[in-house]
């Protein structure tokens, strides 16, 4: 079977055109990167303007995470037979119109659909992205087409966040969706001019999209991402209280922190991204492991102050660097319905961000300290490499009978 059977129906594409087609693509990943996560930072003064308090605004994030949750199954799959640069566009126009919305949204009700809808596309954009450049250059470097697609979102966390969290304190946290929803307007131009045409697939329909999610290593994979991110999330959700009651830093000083993890994230998509297209398993078995080697050093020499920021750094590596091996791994075992695959790794995601907060927050909870969500992460890393090496395995056992 010819290799993910991806069609390459685009006309003849240039080095350089394909160089600005997958940044076109980034753009978009970091103004999805960009709305995500300077949330955070702006929940006071969302709670402040829709007149509730920040756990009640908290729910806003959650409206985002359950479109994404939903939006990329359900978007991809209806849209089957649309050509992938067509439907690149249709979502990104879906998710600059939801921000849009979410400017003029003037109560808490009206603000929570409009997060669900901005956050629809999300999934459902990162998988055609994915899919779009891994089929504009050679099977050897499909790692790295994804790889700098996703660097868009590790490229938030370091300038578009604290850019827009900065924006949306000073002047009005609805300064980040309009900022966001120009970022989506920049997006689709660039999309429209720099991503070769796409022709229709006449084979494409829901029920082939819909046939990935029949196939057992399609799940495997997905659950390798939630349980293994989800030892990630562990960490990263509760990064501030142990930066300051453990660490020692002043709070204001996380943004710093926050930094350093940003620019982690961006090594580790370079790095992840060379590392797929040297061996996709290999790589996934090899991040699992240092994942949770990593989490059990930063468990034992938090309370160091400049071990806290090395292993800042290295967490935010170590978890981007896995997301190119997963997705090029979804898109090898969804022969014939690629999209719908990649698209749901970004439900796994989300899903493992909420299973990390969850057991972290038991763990402290039982009165176990800021730390020891690190361990019960790297536990939840372990598990994640075990999956894997039994779909491995399965990969094995499949060949030998062949």
């Amino acid at each position: 079977m010819s290799l993910l059977k991806i069609r390459r129906d685009t006309v003849p594409a240039s080095s350089n055109v394909i160089a600005w087609a997958i940044f076109s693509l980034a753009i978009g990943g970091f103004g999805i990167g960009t709305t995500e996560f300077a949330m955070m930072g702006l929940l006071p003064n969302v709670a402040e303007g829709v007149g509730v308090s920040v756990p009640t605004a908290g729910h806003v994030i959650s409206a985002y995470a359950l479109g994404v949750v939903i939006g990329a199954p359900l978007l991809v799959a209806i849209s089957a037979k649309m050509p992938r640069k067509t439907l690149a566009l249709g979502l990104m126009a879906l998710f600059t119109v939801g921000n849009l919305l979410s400017v003029l949204a003037q109560d808490y009700a009206t603000l929570l659909v409009t997060r669900f809808i901005a956050g629809l596309p999300h999934g459902a954009f990162f998988g055609v992205a994915a899919v779009l450049a891994a089929s504009m250059v050679a099977p050897g470097k499909r790692g790295r087409a994804i790889s700098m697609v996703m660097m868009g979102l590790s490229v938030a966390n370091v300038l578009g966040v604290p850019l827009a969290t900065f924006v949306g304190q000073q002047y009005g946290w609805r300064w980040l969706f309009i900022l966001v929803g120009i970022i989506g307007v920049i997006t689709m131009a660039c999309i429209y001019a720099f991503v070769p045409a796409q022709k229709a697939q006449p084979d494409a329909s829901l029920r082939k999209e819909l046939s990935a999610l029949r196939r057992g290593q399609v799940w495997i994979t997905l659950l390798v991402g939630v349980v293994g991110f989800g030892g990630f999330f562990a960490v990263y959700t509760y990064v501030a209280n142990t930066m300051t009651d453990v660490a020692g830093f002043a709070s204001d000083f996380l943004p710093i922190i926050v930094g350093l993890y940003g620019l982690g994230m961006v090594a580790g998509s370079y790095v992840g991204g060379r590392m797929a297209d040297w061996s996709v398993m290999g790589s996934i078995y090899l991040m699992m492991g240092f994942i949770a080697v990593t989490l059990v050093i930063y468990a034992a020499s938090v309370h160091i102050q400049w071990m806290a920021l090395l292993m800042i750094f290295v967490i935010g590596a170590s978890g981007s660097m896995l997301v190119p091996s997963l997705q090029t791994r979804l898109l090898d075992v969804s022969p014939g319905a690629p999209t719908l695959a990649s698209s749901l790794n970004h439900s796994a995601l989300n899903m493992a961000n909420a299973l990390g907060a969850f057991v972290g927050g038991l763990v402290i909870t039982w009165g176990w300290g800021y730390t020891a969500p690190a361990l019960v992460g790297a536990a939840l890393a372990v598990l994640g490499l075990g999956i894997a090496l039994f779909s491995g395995l399965l990969d094995k056992i499949r060949a030998a009978k062949a």
